[in-house]
């Protein structure tokens, strides 16, 4: 017996990559600013980012993941080196084989582990990742356009 799952979005890829690249730079500038309060700038990032994809009618459990994680970073704030390292690394290898964004997913796996090794300058690391993953949504957004 073969079973076919088909998943539909209604979506506009413009709309949400627009939206995605400019909360993940504001992400990234609040983190520059402001590294002490990390915590809530990255679970506030996760939550925004599942409710993003929720309004973006994505489906359900994709949106689950960052409001899990934004909700666990708020309560454990001493889990954001480990899971963010690892949500890094797993990234970057999606970025270096799935979609063919060799540099940014070798720079992401350099990045996370950097978070390994230096566990004390995660802020600047992370805030790095969110500029890096920005500018370039940006690039390709303004490419595309043409």
């Amino acid at each position: 017996m073969l079973n076919i799952i088909q998943i539909e979005t209604d979506f506009k890829p413009r709309e949400r990559q627009i939206v995605n690249a400019i909360l993940t730079l504001a992400t990234g500038v609040l983190t520059l600013i402001y590294p002490e309060f990390l915590y809530l700038i990255v679970g506030g990032y996760l939550v925004a980012l599942g409710l993003l994809f929720l309004a973006f009618k994505l489906p359900s459990i994709i949106s689950a993941i960052p409001i899990v994680t934004g909700a666990l970073i708020f309560i454990f704030p001493d889990l954001i080196p480990v899971t963010f390292a690892i949500f890094l690394g797993v990234f970057g290898l999606v970025l270096l084989f799935s979609f063919s964004l060799t540099i940014l997913g070798i720079l992401t796996i350099i990045i996370a582990a950097l978070i390994f090794s230096n566990p004390d300058s995660i802020a600047y690391l992370i805030a790095a990742f969110m500029l890096l993953y920005a500018v370039n949504n940006l690039i390709s957004l303004f490419r595309n356009k043409n």
